[in-house]
């Protein structure tokens, strides 16, 4: 069985991470911006973001991001531009 050299693994890390390089948001900040609304709105002092996306939505740009609040909590948000605050649902019992 042939050794998965080291100039093979950097070769695929290479051909792999690449594309993750030049992907940029539109919006850089917009993670910063759903914390910020949720610590004034909800008391959530956010402990980490998950199942990030941007799009495009008939032309315009998408944000969605569930956080995980210190305290437990989760909470989903959501941004369609123009608008500049989130749509912000609370995750309880039902699976989020």
């Amino acid at each position: 069985m042939p050794q998965f050299n080291v100039l093979t693994f950097t070769t695929v890390a290479i051909l792999v991470l690449a594309p993750l390089a030049y992907a940029q948001s539109a919006n850089p900040a917009w993670l910063d911006n759903l914390s910020d609304q949720l610590a004034v709105e909800k008391q959530c002092a956010v402990s980490y973001f998950f199942n990030i996306t941007e799009g495009e939505l008939a032309g315009r740009l998408t944000f969605e991001a569930r956080a995980q609040c210190d305290d437990g909590r989760r909470f989903d948000g959501t941004l369609t531009e123009p608008a500049d605050k989130f749509v912000i649902s609370e995750c309880g019992v039902q699976i989020c």
